[in-house]
Order: C-alpha cells, then structure tokens, then sequence
C-alpha cells in the first residue's frame, strides 16, 4: 500500500493537478473555464474563494458516471458509499458524512439537484439524464443555498432547454448482461419557448450469486432495473426574464442488497490481566450452531466471489419511485435580480431483505411492499441579488421554507430459526459441548440419553452445572425457544419538518484586488413526531415479568455467575424492544431549534492569474428522532424499573430518540492559480464538529448518539465496559471531532488534444482524546469504546486522483481518437462507525478507462470502457452480522472488559462489498 501511495503521489507531484475543468478545445485556448454557481452567482471557477471541484459534463462522461458514486474517482475529498439499501447512500466530505440508512439523520453533506434541494443523500444514487455540471463544495454551507449543510454540499446541474433544435443517443451494453440506453432532444416549441426530453433506461444482472446447496446459482442480487425520464419547459419572452420549469420521475425495482461473511474467527484471552493480546480459537461456537440448523457459507475462503446463500423465502425486492415538480423563475428589473425556486418532490422506497445474510432464518423484513419510507417534500427559495456603491457591493438576500413529511412503516421480524437459534448459542455460551445441543428440542437441549454424557441427557447435563438456578434458567430457555416469525406488524412513524431561513452573502470589493466576502443565516427549524407500534412478539412481556424478580434488585436474585446469563436470556428475547408490551403505546414529541451561523472570507488577487483566501465558517444541521424502536428504554429491566428512560408513559418515551443538532467551526487558507495551461488549487482546512451525529449497528440495535469532546482527562473511562462511567463536566464539553489536512487540485494542458488532472487531499478526520456522549456530558456508549483519539470511520489519510485523457486527431478525416484513464488511490481506514479491528479496509487502488473512435465534431463514438479495470477488491461497510455471537477482539485485549479472567468474542461480521470490474462498449450519437 505504501508503494501505491508513494507512486500515486509521486504522479501528483510531476503533475500537479486536480477536479476535472473542461478539456482543451483549440491551439489557442488551452482550456475552457468553468463557470460554477457556488456562491449564487455565475462565477468562473477560478475566482471564487471556497474549496468547490467542478466536474463537467465531459469529464463525467468519461469516467463513467451515471450516479454521484463515480465523482470519487475526479472528486478526491469527497466518499460516497451505499449499503443495505439503493435508495440510501452516505457522502461524505473531508472524512465527515452521516453513516448508515436511518432516515431520521440528514445528511452532513446536502445534495442540491437544479437548485432543489434533496432531503436524504441517497437519492443522488439515481440515474442523473444529462448533466451540465456538478459541482461539490467543501466545508460548512448555508448562506448560499436554500438549505443549510454542516460538512458539504453537492450541487447537480442538468442541461437546460435550447432554442437549437438537437439531440443525443447513447446505447451501452457490458458483462453482467448491462444494457443502457439514453436519449435527449431540445429545441424550440415557439421563438419564446423552449423544450427538453430526457431519458434513461438501465437494466443489469446481480453482483452476486445466490446459491443452494449443490452450488447451483438460484438467482441473483444487487440487479438493476431503472427508469428515468425528465421534461422541460423554458420560457425567454425576453432577456428580463427567464421562467424554467422541470418534472421528473425515477422507478426502481430491484434486488439490493446482499452481504458476504468476512470474520468468523473466535477470539479469546490467553493470558488474563494482561492486555493487548489474543488467540484464535479452532471454532467458533456460533458458526458451529448455525451449522446445526443448516446454514451454508459458499463464500468461505473467496468473498469475493459474491457467492451466497440466503432463503429464498425473505428475497431482497424493493421498490422506489421518485418524482418531482419544479420551477425557477429569473427576473431582472433594473440592476435587481429575483430568483424564485417553488419545488414538490415525491419519494417512495420499499424493500425487503433476508437481513441476517444466511440461509438460517433469523431476521428479515418481508419483501411485501408494506414496509417502506416516504418523503413528501415542498420547498421554496427567494433571493434577491444586485450591486451598489459603483459595484463595490456584490449583495445577496435570500429566504428559504421547506416542510417535509416523514412517514416510516416497519414489519421488522424475528425469523423461523430465532428462537432455536438464540437459545442454542446462549447454551453454546455456557458449554461449547456440542452434545448438550438439540436445535429441535425445547430450549435447544437434548432430550435423548447419551452415553458420552454418562446416560444423561443434554438437558440433564446443562442443568446439572446451573445447580439451584437451573429451573429458572431452563425456563427462560424454553420461551426463548418458542420465539419464531414475530415482531413488528405495522411499527409506524410519522415526523412533519418545518425549516425557516433567511440568508445573505455579500462580496465587498475594497479594490479591484481585495475583496472581503461576510454572509450570515438565521434558521429556525421544527420538527413533529409521533409513532405506533404493533407487535407480535408475547414472549417478550412474559419472559421480562418471569425474570424480574430474579434480576439484580430483585426480590430474589440469581447468583452473579448466572445473572449474565438471564439478563441475556431478557435480552435475546427483547432484542431491539421487539415486544407486544409496546402495542397501544403512541408516542408524541416535538423539537424546535434556531440557529445563527454565517461565513466571512477574505480574498486578494496579486496578479489577474493567482487569488489567495482566508476564510471562516460557522455551519449547523439540525437534530432530530432516531426512527428505530431499538432505542426505546432498556429493554433487560422491567418498565418500571427507574434506570429506564422515564415510565411507560416514560419508559418507553422519546428521550432516548432524540439526538441534538450538529455543528461546526471551520477554518481554511486557500490559493487558486488559474494559467493558460496549467491551473493549481491549495487549500489548507481544520473543521471542529460538537455534537456530531453518530449511527451504529452493534449486532442487535441501531445507536444514534452525539459524539462530543471533554476537556477533562477521563482517565480511560470512555474507553470502559461501563455505560455508568465516563461522564464530562458540564462546563469541560468541546468539539468531539476535528477533521484537518490539506487539499491540491489541478489541471496540465501540454496541448491542445491532452489533459490531465489529479488530486491529493490529506485529511485527519479523527475524535478527541476523551469523548462524552451528548453535550449534557452524558457516558459515551460503551459499544463506541474504541472512537477516543482515533480516526473515524471512513476517513482515508491519503487519497490520490489522477486521470489522463488524450483525443488525438486521426489524419485529415475530421475523426478523432480518445485514450482515457483514471485512478483514485485510498489509504487504509476502518469502515464500521465503531471502528472494531475487523472492520478495517487496506489501502487501495481503482482504475476506470476508456478508448475510442469519434466522428467529424462528435457526431458520434463508439468508445470501449472498463471501470475498476483491475478488478480491486475492496468493502464498502463491514458491520456485526445480526444476533450473530458477541464481541470484537478488540475487548479481548482491551483492560477492564469481560470477566476478570476470561473473554470471548465471537461476533461474525459481514460486509457490503464495492462493485467488481465491468466493461462493455459504448454508442453515442448526436444530432
């Protein structure tokens, strides 16, 4: 990895160069400038002083993408990802995004589409049409654009309407039986009104391959099957004004998303007391229970071979639909523009999955289109815009509204096997005995007599070690046994959103070289929840009455050796609140926030060709609900019991739900070099977020907690087993995380028929030393034990972008050639948001390339392409696969955790793999 990163920095060093302008067009103008709308106004790129990369259509087009994951390979701050879902995705920029598929949590990093802005980041994952540009802005937002982003922002510009008549034809087909076709056409319906059509259609088989037992491919998942269509309408009745308006619709229905198994080793501690070290088990006992009941692993040794196996009757079919209605109207009066953008946006996804990723049945959601999550969008946007003072004032005023409703519904259950499967591995816990085990039999024990246990049965011999406790244990056991095919029906959630802002961006010019930009936003932001639930699940209720009194603090409680054990009984039958004691309860909240945040920035161009700027940046998202019922009280205790979250009337309340806004300081030096041939952007960074917004899986709940700095030395105690331990004064909290580093863009135009362009972005995106949970002080959660001073998830030191295109012309024909490749080199770095050791990803290298053959002014291509030529194997997200053991070995050697002389872990992890290599060819025709 280090050679990679060496020789990748070593081609940015000899080239130094960056984000995509547009490529060379003739002998006399080495490049085009690209002229962005960043700061609300059209600018060439060049000279506005933020951090923004612009990727234009062309560049897009020859790196491949169809969707904002393929701007990773031209946008070098910039990691966008998808996992469990295609309608969710995580952009994240300088190392910070907002992780995982809640869709209570924004994104940190807004997306912008035609000036509208698109609540959830994953939406970007749709098919784009045609794209004028895209331009991805780095660092806090919100005196520009409608809506306010604490890390980013990626607008999305489509082709507009022509008054000259034209159109497009695009045809591909690649392996996997990849077939997409595109089509556009403009021009005029009469002298003031112009027209645009475009269309996308894409069909492809799945990555992976579902197979049975004899290893015969089933099916396949991860396909995909899309369309998308945009129309619109401009209307020019004169140069005063300008009125467009744009509808577009977005179907999906796929198979997504599937995971292999990439950790199943069991870990444990050899030499109690001392930390730091581990051995590896011959089995893992999980593993051998899951045998026991039939699950297969047809990835073992190779998961990169994609081959799963899951049950066929929990299939991964989703459904999605986007549609949306817009209008933006320009009108000059005077030296006076006023533009208003009026949106309605429409999105709908439901899916299914077998959410366990085995063939053991264990947890899914049914692929019956009756879980899904809707988002029904209105927003508008006024600004105003002029020059005073003889154009030593450049102002901006604008206003913003949106109100979004949020409705989530869940039929989130337990499996056929859950029961069986979670009482064998509490048994497997207690005794790695295969012998005592009887998936079939009651509390997963034998019944039979055996004489390798003496003529005892499994049941006998287990309960034989329990002594006194055993009638209660074996209890407890036997319900857990009977929990099959339950859980949510109908958990329902409702949120309503109201977000007011008003925003102003201002550029003083003191002289034609130094300028000094202030902007300021007040938002005001309001959010209404509610929720039902319904659920199936009566073994829950029972088995917390039974254990009640038996529990710590109870009337007559189990001996410490064997209370672990009953609480994990309460819990493997609660898991994730899973419990009919929820239905008739109906919760109710609100939150109201307003914020003040705001930008200034100084700017001095020495030279027409160099600026140089130093800027400041205040930036807020807003907090929220966690919509997942995991979260709802503590489900090992009794609803009474006053270490809940409230009573039920409080017990199972909403204050756990809440997460606080997120916010941010940001700091940056810049220089823009913009020459004839060869442009160069530096700019250096430090971000200190308070009160991030964090989601982790931990392998039965979803966490979503803010993560905050505490000036105090916590002496380890955020780093302990103890959720009780690790609080911060009140008066010591300071940012939770700080990302830092350096950036380098720029574009080499040797010729008129070459360019090339890289990146390097050095980004220390890591957690202070000592964390508190919420900036109350509250305990970090101990699944988060490791995040203290280390890198986030994520979070790549290094990343290197280089990309090279040559369009030599072929004799005197008026054809031309095209070679084209690009790369993006990453440096290690963890994927799980709880950053376990298992979950790391080395360093990596992706290659897309691209040759071909183009007629007399481009008539038309026929281009051969690959993307991830070299087939790198890499993860997007690992994570705890589902109720699957416990632990990481990072507990293992990590001092104060499990019992004083011994710890296990043996949690099986999966991952969501990034995409092999595809290749395939390419018509374009243009008319």
């Amino acid at each position: 990895m280090k050679q990679q990163l060496l020789g990748a920095c070593g081609l940015t060093a000899l080239m130094i160069v960056g984000a995509s302008p547009a490529f060379a067009q003739d002998d006399t103008s080495a490049q085009d400038e690209i002229v962005v709308t960043a700061q609300g106004r059209a600018e060439v790129l060049s000279d506005v002083p933020i951090a923004v990369s612009a990727v234009n259509a062309e560049a897009l087009e020859r790196t491949g993408a169809s969707d904002i994951r393929q701007l990773n390979q031209v946008a070098p701050s910039l990691l966008v990802s998808s996992t469990g879902s295609e309608a969710n995705g995580s952009a994240r920029i300088r190392g910070i995004g907002t992780v995982g598929d809640n869709p209570g949590l924004e994104s940190s990093v807004a997306t912008f589409v035609d000036g509208v802005y698109r609540s959830r980041s994953g939406i970007g994952l749709n098919e784009l049409g045609d794209i004028e540009r895209i331009e991805v802005l780095r660092g806090p937002q919100g005196t520009l654009f409608g809506r306010n982003a604490s890390a980013g922002l990626i607008n999305i510009v489509s082709k507009s309407p022509s008054f000259t008549f034209g159109g497009k034809a695009e045809a591909s087909y690649g392996n996997y039986d990849y077939w997409r076709g595109q089509l556009g056409i403009t021009g005029p319906l009469t002298e003031t009104i112009a027209a645009r059509l475009d269309g996308v259609y894409v069909k492809r088989d799945g990555f992976y391959r579902n197979v049975d037992a004899a290893g015969n491919v089933i099916d396949r998942i991860n396909d995909r099957n899309r369309y998308f269509i945009r129309g619109q309408l401009l209307f020019e009745p004169n140069s005063d004004l300008s009125v467009r308006l744009i509808g577009d619709y977005t179907s999906r229905e796929e198979t997504c998303c599937a995971a292999v198994y990439t950790g199943l080793a069991e870990t444990f501690d050899p030499t109690p007391g001392v930390p730091g070290d581990y051995s590896t088990a011959a089995s893992n006992r999980v593993v051998d229970v899951m045998t026991s009941l039939g699950w297969r692993n047809p990835g073992a040794g190779d998961p990169y071979s994609r081959r799963v196996a899951t049950n066929a009757d929990r299939p991964y079919d989703g459904k999605t639909t986007d549609w949306g209605v817009s209008g933006q109207l320009d009108y000059s009066f005077g030296d006076v523009k006023l533009t208003s953008i009026t949106a309605y946006r429409d999105y709908k996804s439901s899916a299914g999955g077998d959410l366990d990723y085995g063939n053991v049945d264990i947890l899914y959601r049914a692929a019956d289109g009756n879980s899904f999550r809707r988002f029904r969008t209105f927003t508008q946007e006024l600004r105003l815009q002029g020059a005073a003072f003889d154009e030593r004032l450049d102002w901006l005023i604008g206003g913003y509204y949106a109100k979004e409703k949020l409705d989530v519904r869940d039929n989130l259950k337990f499996g056929a096997q859950y029961g069986a499967f979670l009482s064998c591995r509490l048994v497997a816990t207690v005794s790695p005995n295969a012998l005592l085990r009887n998936p079939a039999a009651p509390g997963c024990l034998a019944t039979t007599p055996n004489p390798l246990l003496g003529g005892a049965t499994g049941r006998q011999a287990f309960a034989a070690g329990l002594g006194a406790a055993a009638p209660v244990f074996l209890a407890g056991l036997d319900r857990l046994s009977t929990v099959s095919n339950v859980g949510d029906n109908n958990a329902n959630y409702f949120q309503t959103s109201s977000n007011f802002a008003v925003f102003t961006h201002n550029i003083i010019k003191f002289t034609d070289q130094l300028s000094l930009t202030l902007g300021g936003r007040y938002t005001s932001e309001s959010k209404d929840f509610s929720a039902t639930f319904n659920n199936t699940n009566t073994a829950c209720p029972t088995q917390r009455a039974f254990f009640s009194p038996f529990l710590a603090g109870g009337a007559t409680p189990l001996p410490a050796s064997i209370l672990p054990l009953a609480t994990g009984l309460v819990n493997a039958t609660c898991q994730g609140n899973s419990s009919s004691s929820l239905n008739g309860l109906n919760l109710t909240d609100s939150r109201d926030e307003d914020e003040w945040t705001g930008t200034a920035v100084l700017s001095f161009k020495p030279t027409e060709q160099l600026m140089i700027y130093a800027s400041y940046s205040k930036g807020y998202k807003a907090g929220g609900f966690n919509l997942d019922r995991s979260a709802l009280g503590l489900p090992q205790y009794a609803e009474n019991d006053p270490r809940n979250i409230g009573g039920r009337g409080a017990a199972f309340g909403t204050a756990n739900l809440q997460f606080d806004a997120e916010k941010v300081n940001a700091y940056e030096l810049g220089l823009k070099f913009n020459g004839r041939r060869f442009n160069l952007n530096v700019a250096a960074f430090r971000q200190d977020f308070s009160d991030f917004q964090l989601n982790t899986f931990n392998g039965s709940v979803f966490l979503v907690q803010n993560i905050t700095g505490c000036d105090s030395d916590l002496g380890l105690t955020d780093q302990d087993p103890s959720a009780a331990t690790g609080a911060c004064p009140a008066g010591d909290i300071s940012p939770g995380v700080r990302s830092q580093g350096f950036e380098l863009e720029a574009s080499f135009y040797p010729s008129s028929d070459i360019a090339v362009m890289a990146g390097y972005t050095y980004a220390q995106t890591k957690y202070a030393d000592d964390l508190a949970g919420r900036n109350t002080g509250s305990p970090l959660d101990p699944a988060l034990f490791l995040l203290p001073g280390q890198l986030m998830s994520n979070a790549p030191e290094h990343v290197v972008t280089t990309s090279f295109a040559w369009t030599p012309s072929l004799g005197s024909s008026g054809l031309s050639g095209l070679i084209y490749v690009d790369q993006r080199t990453t440096s290690d770095y963890n994927t799980g948001s709880d950053l376990f050791p298992e979950k790391q990803q080395d360093g990596y290298t992706v290659v897309n390339a691209r040759v071909g053959i183009r007629g007399r002014d481009e008539k038309w291509a026929i281009e051969f392409w690959a993307q991830n030529l070299l087939n790198q194997n890499y993860q997007q997200v690992a994570f705890n696969s589902a109720f699957q053991g416990a632990n990481s070995r990072a507990q293992v050697t990590a001092p104060g955790f499990g019992a004083p002389s011994f710890l296990t872990a043996n949690q099986l992890f999966s991952s969501y793999l990034a995409e092999p290599r595809t290749y395939g060819i390419t018509g374009r025709f243009k008319f």
